[in-house]
């Protein structure tokens, strides 16, 4: 599963060895907290798919790790199976429009980017026991 830090200035998706293996990605997925315009839970996060993947690992209704690219331009993903997960619009990020995360705690990254946040990063799991 993902591993989402949320600090006051930035959204970081912390990824395995592992996911940074299968994503084709050598450091860390970091977005500044300006750039997110929405966040939106879905349950079939392969519906949010677009474009063609580049790099990154497929196998359908299985995984989907790395970049997607469309004609507008390019999203990260990192889906899991039938898991519920999270979809970030993004504008202005000079990589990525959209995230596609799967996660159980999508509904406390909702309430989390909503609260001024300290200035500490914080596991996004960790908001939803305090």
């Amino acid at each position: 599963m993902v591993t989402l830090m949320l600090d006051s200035a930035q959204l970081e998706i912390v990824l395995s060895p592992a996911e940074k293996a299968l994503a084709f990605r050598k450091r860390n997925v970091i977005v500044p907290r300006e750039h997110i315009t929405r966040v939106q839970l879905t349950d079939d996060a392969w519906t949010w798919l677009r474009g063609v993947r580049s790099p990154g690992t497929f196998v359908p209704a299985t995984i989907a790790m790395g970049t997607w690219r469309y004609a507008g331009g390019e999203d990260f993903a990192l889906i899991r199976r039938k898991r519920p997960a999270a979809v970030v619009d993004l504008d202005g990020h000079e990589e990525f429009q959209r995230l596609i995360l799967s996660t159980r705690h999508g509904l406390e990254l909702v309430r989390a980017l909503r609260l001024e946040a300290g200035a500490d990063a914080t596991d996004v799991a960790d908001l939803a026991t305090a």
